[in-house]
């Protein structure tokens, strides 16, 4: 300055010196300033004591190694004491829902029950600042977390050292609560950027762990609530048909037959609700494998069941054919689809249904002159859930009907023009019972 200041040269000499002598007086009196300037000339003048890149992977590594909440949070402390030489620690949650957070893992401590308050000053400080909260400095000067109370169960903890929040943006997931380490350890900058950056890794794991498990929830129930609605569709089924025996026992009351019948009825409907009602409570598919179904006993059952309705329906079978399937949920799909026809037809127009071979595949066609369905409901409602034509229908049969068909390799095609009727087109591949090995084949060939 002496050189290049001219005739100002001593002036800018004199106010350097008073300058670095004031500097020198505020790092001599504040504690803040020279913890300040200890942490700037460490951060860049000082080879740093971990090796990042290593720890981050083993951190990495350490949390990829479980699927599960609770081994998760095991290792997320675990990963977190290792970093600092801690023997143990606990984690705290806070569940969906809940305005508390409590201990959901611990490694090497005992249980506590205790509920931290999310608008605790514990939970405030964490979530405003993101420090990481060094129980032994914060004894000797607590001054410096400003208003921070820690709880009294955690001062009841001897050993509680270092309190890690897990951040996710400004939201807090929970923080993670350090025994003492085995050898002193000064908690300085570094120490505390690491375990800030881990915490937010961590914080982001579990993040991930909570979603994938209240999405597989939410399947759960989704799964539940399509089969109940199965459910409800298949027993308004059969009280319509105990309501029609109920209707009909007046005046058939003395005749024999239709009391055997009445008795067939009642015991088939019984074992259906109870079926339903398994299928419901235990999510079990109904009794017994894909087998060959003979479809002209499943046509013919259904044509007497209706005809006991009192609708005819004009039924040819011109080959008796075997396919695979489930005989119950095949006459359920197959009759849904002739009560169809019979309710958008009026009383004395012709229904019918068929059966003949196409090819390798069993062809059932069921056919009526009703009311019929336009190009748009076909192509954009049919065979959705909850998309009917019936007033007080909800549409989950046709939706059954065309799901198990195809679960089964067949198809449906439907032909309908509004006014004039509708035909549906069920194809079934066959069951094949081979009586002929493949080596006399190769043989003969």
């Amino acid at each position: 300055m002496r050189y290049f200041g001219g005739e100002w040269g001593r002036a800018f000499q004199l106010a350097l010196i008073f300058a670095g002598l004031l500097l020198l007086g505020v790092l001599l009196v504040s504690g803040s300033m020279r913890a300040k300037m200890k942490v700037l000339v460490g951060k860049h003048f000082f080879r740093y004591r971990y090796d990042y890149r290593e720890e981050w992977l083993r951190f990495t590594h350490a949390l990829t190694e479980q699927d599960s909440t609770q081994t998760m949070g095991q290792q997320v402390i675990r990963g977190l004491a290792n970093m600092v030489e801690s023997p143990a620690g606990t984690l705290w949650l806070r569940e969906a829902g809940h305005a508390t957070y409590r201990q959901s893992a611990r490694w090497n401590l005992p249980e506590c029950l205790a509920e931290e308050a999310n608008d605790s000053s514990l939970c405030r400080f964490l979530r405003a600042s993101g420090w990481v909260i060094n129980l032994e400095e914060y004894r000797c000067y607590p001054a410096r977390y400003n208003d921070l109370e820690i709880p009294s169960w955690l001062s009841d903890q001897p050993n509680g050292w270092l309190i890690i929040p897990l951040m996710t943006g400004n939201e807090m997931q929970g923080f993670v609560i350090l025994a003492s380490s085995r050898t002193p350890i000064s908690v300085n900058w570094e120490v505390n950027d690491l375990l800030r950056a881990a915490g937010c890794q961590a914080a982001s794991f579990l993040a991930r762990m909570q979603a994938t498990e209240a999405l597989l929830e939410v399947r759960k129930f989704d799964a539940f609530n399509k089969m109940s609605a199965f459910v409800v569709h298949d027993l308004k089924n059969i009280v319509t048909q105990l309501s029609l025996m109920l209707k009909n026992a007046e005046r058939h009351s003395d005749n024999p037959e239709f009391q055997q019948d009445m008795l067939m009825t009642v015991d088939h409907s019984v074992e259906r609700m109870r079926q339903l009602m398994m299928q419901l409570r235990e999510g079990a598919t109904p009794p017994g494998g894909i087998c060959g179904v003979n479809l002209a006993d499943v046509i013919q059952r259904i044509h007497k069941d209706k005809m006991n309705q009192g609708r005819s329906i004009e039924v040819q079978v011109r080959d008796r054919l075997i396919a695979r399937g489930h005989e119950e949920r095949l006459e359920r799909v197959l009759g849904h689809l002739v009560q169809n026809a019979i309710d958008a037809s009026p009383l004395g127009s012709g229904i019918w249904v068929s059966l003949e071979r196409r090819n390798d595949k069993a062809a059932i066609e069921i056919g009526d002159s009703g009311h019929g369905m336009t190009q748009e409901f076909i192509r954009d409602r049919l065979f959705r859930p909850f998309q009917s034509t019936k007033d007080a229908g909800m549409g989950i049969g046709a939706y059954e009907s065309a799901q198990y068909v195809r679960e089964l390799g067949g198809e449906m095609q439907v032909e309908s023009e509004h006014g004039k009727g509708t035909r549906i087109t069920v194809t079934l591949p066959l069951f094949v019972i081979r009586t002929e090995s493949d080596l006399r084949e190769q043989e003969t060939a």
